[in-house]
């Protein structure tokens, strides 16, 4: 089984899924001019990056990426779109994605399951956790027949389910304390040293957390997607 991931730029790779999917992943890079795939193999993960999801000319394989989401939707290919990879999601399937009204999301911040998380493959029994965020944008509008799964106190669509097998989520839970770190320093967020030192507070929470999600994905995709 292989797991094919689209990487938008280099600093914000696998991180801990890295370790803990346990399946080999095709590690797709645009940004060195690889192409994306038309299909995915067993599975699919779309990363997060700096650009915005409208943000064509800026990143301009996004359409074919938007293109590689919708069709992985459409067949049941077990799908994890994170940060500006749930952006896409959203996009390619309808919904809406628009710069956020209340500034940057960034840090160790808490989200909060919803009820239908309780029966999620990947989600249940969290309750509410700690997530690391580092997003100014926001999907504003889910694609027709999601299935909102976490909210959050600054921005309300932090996870949905759309399908049997695909799923968005707006934090980062690949994201190390040393990936964040390196995020906040080339930004040069002012708050920079205090957010690093809550996010390396929060990693054994984190771990706890997203590491049991990470693992449910693994074997979604080894079910070929199917269940309830």
């Amino acid at each position: 089984m292989r797991i094919t991931v689209i990487e938008h730029e280099a600093e914000a790779g696998l991180g801990y899924l890295g370790e803990w999917l346990g399946l080999d992943c095709d590690v797709v890079r645009p940004y060195l001019g690889e192409e994306v795939p038309g299909k995915a193999a067993d599975g699919l993960i779309v990363l997060g990056g700096a650009a915005a999801a409208w943000e064509d000319e800026r990143s301009p394989w996004q359409p074919a990426t938007r293109d590689l989401l919708r069709r992985a939707v459409t067949e049941g290919t077990p799908t994890l779109a994170v940060c500006l990879g749930a952006q896409l999601l959203t996009m390619a399937c309808g919904g809406t994605v628009e710069r956020g009204a209340n500034g940057l999301e960034v840090g160790a911040c808490d989200v909060v399951a919803l009820p239908a998380a309780a029966s999620d493959r990947l989600l249940a029994g969290i309750g509410t956790a700690v997530a690391v965020q580092y997003h100014q944008d926001a999907m504003t509008r889910l694609p027709d027949g999601a299935v909102p799964l976490m909210t959050g106190s600054r921005y309300p669509n932090q996870a949905y389910r759309l399908g049997e097998a695909a799923w968005a989520v707006q934090f980062h839970p690949e994201a190390t304390p040393e990936i964040f770190a390196r995020w906040t320093e080339e930004t040069g967020l002012e708050a920079g040293p205090e957010l690093n030192a809550e996010v390396k507070a929060a990693e054994d929470a984190l771990i706890a957390t997203w590491r049991p999600m990470a693992e449910a994905f693994a074997d979604v995709v080894r079910s070929g997607g199917g269940g309830a």
